[in-house]
């Protein structure tokens, strides 16, 4: 028995088909039909899942909360019901052949039981005046809170916790979720002289956050990683050179938001390859089809984004497609990248609908690549989804399990993320990072084209593997340092030289930027509240004479060939010399300083959104994408439309 969803009237309906074999005696069969609503406000509920218990029968339901089920036999069956934020509901169904049988069902929102919720607005100060309305409780593990904040610009409420941010919109949830992350705080030298990180170059933050302030509402905190803001603008380098496939550059600069400071960038180059020179690639498409992807936004627009990529391919290239949803199954069979009518038709024919087996859809990917496998080719899966997972024998474990064997054979991971409103940013970062694959966030068809034809060389092929960094500070010089993003990154000093650990991966053209806020010798201390003074170490005031006076920091670098097993190291000393910055350190500070205005970083000092306008028109350079030109006019809005004021007993600030 399999399955197959045919839309009709612009509902989705699940008809069960039989396969090879099977006894084709008539089974008596009705419809089943109806509405799903809210049982408070009558609102239509969309994306509902209705199955028949027992059996492989199910449906979404549409914007207007209708369902429809055929092929159900004759007779008495129950009937389920199931949405995020909801209580599931079941009801007794009779059916008879031949028939329609009417089944309605009203769910009342279900009392959400977590360990930790921290209320914040996700509205702008324009909207919460204009709304001027009193804000919902939410019945939390047994006690009322009061939500803080109010609705967005589409008068949805909600909130944000430690790990996911929640809204009610159109009477449902948004289930999008983030990973919580501490901002790094500082570190003293004397203390804490090493830095260790691993190198990322996703980019799927920027993309989001600019979803969120182009729809007029504050990106949750925790959305908001600062590395992918920073990486995911090109900066001028120069050329590659040497036995090395990347280079090494150093800038020191005073910190825009404490001039007491010093601000050090620390960039990585890798050489770019034009398209024509990049080896043959071995690509699997792994789509999901399930019903939450039934959007403009989700997969007509993932087909027209993969549908640019399939332009980019050449003879030596191959392309299988693989789709999941209540199943996983092979569209199109490996195929010459040069097949370009045969792979745009089969990216043509897909439709949404059902549930989402990530777990099986993976599998498969991964015993289609490896069947086509290339020596020395770009063996790759590139997965496209808005994250969600939720149906599958697979647990979380066993697929990055799996995902971690396959990375070691030669078979990477790339995640391309579509969506809104279910998109599993947490997840789908994980289970990049894990591939040794990059992470992105597809919000328009000028982001499918950045990432898959712009930069296909960086997407597509990795020039260096397992990069990792450690930075080591001059207790002369240094008193204290603090990492700005990479949060999730951090490695323990030994990984250093392990080469068993898993870092992050360096493509063709890709370029990587770290800053550091560097608190020179003399200065005040940079923690307000930490240890007691070490009693038998030097002290901040008196710092031990070194023969390397003049230096500030030494940077090394440890990485290994894609294919390779044993890294090699590369290392460079970072002058104590600030100069006059060039325009791309004074962009990458601004975009730097937006970030921890967006976080409410502690560190942003007074730096307002007016000086990161200034800083950032500054280093905007000749800006031939205009990737610069619309990073300014998003700070602009965020500053017109008030998205960072807060409510206070006195008003707005």
């Amino acid at each position: 028995m399999g399955t197959l969803f045919v839309r009709t009237a612009g509902m989705l309906t699940l008809l069960a088909v039989a396969g090879p074999g099977a006894v084709n005696a008539p089974v008596p069969t009705g419809t089943i039909e109806g509405r799903v609503t809210d049982a408070v406000t009558g609102q239509p509920l969309n994306d509902a899942q209705v199955s028949v218990v027992g059996t492989e029968l199910s449906a979404l339901t549409n914007v207007e909360g209708r369902y429809s089920l055929a092929n159900v036999s004759e007779g008495e069956h129950t009937v389920k019901v199931v949405i995020v934020g909801y209580a599931t509901q079941e009801r007794q169904v009779t059916v008879t052949a031949g028939l329609k049988t009417e089944a309605d069902f009203a769910l009342k929102i279900s009392a959400i039981n977590l360990d930790e919720i921290v209320a914040t607005g996700v509205a702008g100060a324009a909207e919460r005046r204009k709304i001027g309305v009193s804000l919902p409780s939410v019945n939390v593990a047994g006690r009322q809170l009061r939500v803080r904040g109010g609705r967005n610009a589409r008068g949805d409420w909600g909130w944000m916790r430690g790990v996911t941010c929640c809204f009610f919109s159109g009477g449902r949830f948004n289930t999008e979720s983030y990973a919580l992350i501490e901002e790094n705080d500082f570190e003293i030298v004397r203390a804490s002289p090493l830095s260790t990180f691993s190198i990322d170059v996703d980019r799927a933050s920027y993309a989001n956050i600019r979803r969120f302030i182009q729809d007029g509402e504050r990106p949750p905190i925790d959305a908001v990683r600062i590395e992918e803001m920073i990486n995911y603008f090109p900066y001028e380098w120069g050329d590659v050179a040497g036995e090395h496939p990347f280079a090494v550059t150093t800038e020191v600069w005073e910190a825009p938001w404490e001039r007491e400071h010093r601000l050090v960038r620390i960039g990585l180059h890798a050489q770019s390859i034009d398209t024509d020179d990049l080896p043959p690639s071995n690509l699997v498409f792994l789509l999901d089809v399930s019903g939450s992807m039934d959007n403009p936004a989700k997969l007509p627009l993932l087909k027209k984004a993969f549908a640019l990529l399939v332009d980019q391919l050449r003879p030596q290239d191959r392309v299988a497609i693989v789709v999941y949803a209540g199943a996983a199954g092979l569209v199109l069979p490996s195929t010459p990248g040069d097949h370009h009518k045969t792979i745009l038709g089969a990216l043509e024919q897909l439709r949404a609908g059902g549930s989402t087996a990530g777990g099986e859809g993976l599998k498969l990917a991964y015993e289609t690549a490896r069947e086509y496998f290339i020596d020395g080719g770009n063996n790759r899966v590139i997965l496209a989804t808005d994250g969600d997972f939720n149906v599958g024998a697979s647990s979380d474990g066993e697929m990055v399990r799996l995902i971690e064997k396959e990375r070691e054979s030669g078979t990477f991971l790339t995640v391309l993320g579509f969506g809104t409103g279910n998109l599993k940013d947490s997840k789908m970062e994980q289970i990049a990072d894990h591939g040794n694959g990059n992470f992105h966030y597809v919000d328009g068809l000028l982001e499918a084209r950045k990432v898959l034809v712009e930069e296909m060389g960086g997407t597509l092929l990795t020039l260096a593997k397992d990069v990792k960094l450690q930075i080591e500070f001059n207790p002369a010089r240094v008193l204290g340092y603090r990492l700005i993003g990479y949060e999730n990154r951090l490695l323990a000093d030994e990984d250093f030289n392990d080469d068993t650990k898993d870092a992050g991966e360096l493509g063709a053209g890709h370029t990587v930027t770290a800053l550091y806020e560097v608190v020179p010798t003399g200065a005040a201390e940079p923690r307000e509240e930490g240890v007691d003074p070490l009693r038998y170490q030097p002290h901040a005031h008196d710092p031990p004479p070194s023969e390397f006076d003049g230096e500030m920091l030494y940077v090394k670098i440890r990485y290994k060939a894609p294919d390779g097993t044993k890294s090699m190291l590369l290392g460079q000393a970072v002058a104590d010399r600030p100069g006059s910055p060039s325009t791309d350190f004074r962009f990458a500070a601004a975009v730097a300083g937006f970030g921890m205005l967006l976080r409410d970083s502690k560190y942003a000092g007074d730096l307002t959104l007016d000086d990161v306008v200034r800083l950032a028109e500054r280093g905007r350079g000749d800006d031939p994408r205009g990737y610069r030109g619309e990073f300014l006019r998003l700070v602009e809005a965020t500053r017109d439309l008030g998205l960072l004021e807060v409510e206070t007993d006195g008003g707005m600030k």
